[in-house]
């Protein structure tokens, strides 16, 4: 007969122990992290204050370095384009994106293969996008001479009028379909229950949009949207392919000004004052963003559904 025995007033009964991650196991991605990431950031920051072309000695400068990044007025001008092109693009990629995936994310088979041929773009790499627009765009042999549509035989990325907002198609073009994907996600995790409760009470699609996928939708337009913040500050290969920062500085944005300081103009203590102001207003942005999303932003979605 077996003995069952029971705890006694007062004595702690202990479950079964918990097996969890240890502590060394994040070693190597702290190891990582270091490595690839702090260490080149702290030789940036001493770069700053030095003087130096690439090749020869480094000497110190101390604030001179900083002292031509932020009097030079292309660092103005590269700042402003930066902006415009962070600002242009959450204006166009976050509708977009919204749009196609709140349509991406229906049951139906059509729309499945709609959103294979929507992501067709992200397969692509920035300097193939790059290249392929930019002889698509050529006035002389580009699309518009090639169908004989004159409207389309313009000097598209030769015009400080019209290569800006070129430029933001093409960055469009291919990265709301990376956000396409984060929407698509997030919907698909909102409870089908939601919109049957709203289809008794008589609310009608846009209704349903407006006061249930957009609330739930908040965490994941606020993460989507700082990837996109993030991103106009990492715009590099496809503009300096596309426009080369042109014409005169229309396109020379913050990360593009800093590689044409450094390796064009040979002047690797401004670049990299300008590489650390890169990084400053990354974290500010990032940070802003994130606190717009409160102290539970890391919380689930469905928070008080």
């Amino acid at each position: 007969m077996t003995t069952i025995l029971k705890p006694k007033p007062g004595m702690a009964v202990r479950g079964p122990r918990a097996e969890g991650p240890s502590a060394w196991m994040v070693v190597p991605a702290l190891v990582f992290f270091l490595t690839f990431a702090v260490v080149p950031l702290l030789g940036v920051v001493f770069l700053s204050f030095t003087n130096w072309n690439g090749l020869g000695a480094i000497t110190w400068a101390g604030l001179e370095s900083w002292r031509t990044a932020l009097t030079d007025s292309v660092t103005l001008n590269a700042l402003v384009v930066t902006v415009k092109i962070m600002v242009y693009s959450l204006v166009v990629q976050v509708p977009i994106s919204l749009l196609l995936g709140v349509f991406t994310a229906g049951n139906q088979r059509y729309r499945a293969l709609l959103a294979v041929l929507y992501f067709v773009p992200l397969l692509l790499s920035s300097a193939a996008v790059a290249i392929a627009f930019k002889a698509l765009l050529d006035p002389n042999f580009g699309m518009g001479p090639g169908l004989g549509i004159p409207a389309l035989a313009q000097n598209w990325l030769g015009s400080e009028d019209l290569v800006l907002f070129v430029v933001i198609f093409v960055i469009a073009w291919q990265f709301v379909p990376f956000h396409t994907l984060i929407y698509q996600g997030g919907v698909r995790q909102i409870p089908a229950s939601f919109y049957e409760a709203a289809q008794i009470d008589g609310a009608g699609r846009v209704q349903q949009f407006i006061h249930i996928t957009l609330p739930q939708l908040k965490y994941t337009i606020i993460t989507s949207s700082t990837l996109m913040v993030l991103g106009s500050l990492a715009y590099f290969d496809l503009i300096f392919i596309l426009t080369a920062g042109g014409p005169g500085y229309a396109t020379r944005l913050l990360p593009l000004h800093m590689y044409l300081t450094g390796f064009r103009a040979n002047d690797m203590g401004a670049a990299s004052a300008l590489g650390v102001i890169l990084v400053v207003i990354g974290l500010v942005l990032a940070l802003a963003l994130q606190r717009i999303g409160g102290k539970s932003r890391s919380s689930s979605q469905l928070e008080g559904a």
